[in-house]
């Protein structure tokens, strides 16, 4: 039996308890974890390594969620990674505007 190393989640976040939160959550489900407190070094995180999952934060400052799901969506390299969308944005045109950034 090969042994499967455990999913990596990228959590990209600049709230600190919410990274917190997710962060004991996951590990406690078996998930190895990275951080990001910014969409540009969640860009250079993924350039690196390629998570299983990111759980993105959309409203951050400097470049918020959307831009780096349209980042990742448009690079063949990272285009196959599933994001989830992380926001207090309640609003239906949110959620559309997210789905159709893929």
């Amino acid at each position: 039996m090969v042994n499967q190393p455990r999913p990596l989640v990228l959590i990209v976040d600049d709230n600190k308890e919410n990274i917190q939160v997710l962060g004991n959550l996951l590990r406690s489900s078996n998930y190895r974890i990275a951080i990001a407190t910014a969409g540009q070094q969640a860009l250079d995180y993924v350039n690196k390594t390629l998570p299983d999952l990111i759980m993105l934060d959309i409203m951050m400052p400097g470049m918020d969620g959307y831009e780096v799901c349209k980042v990742l969506k448009n690079d063949p390299k990272t285009c196959h990674i599933p994001i989830i969308f992380l926001t207090a944005m309640a609003e239906e045109q949110d959620e559309a505007r997210g789905l159709a950034l893929g």
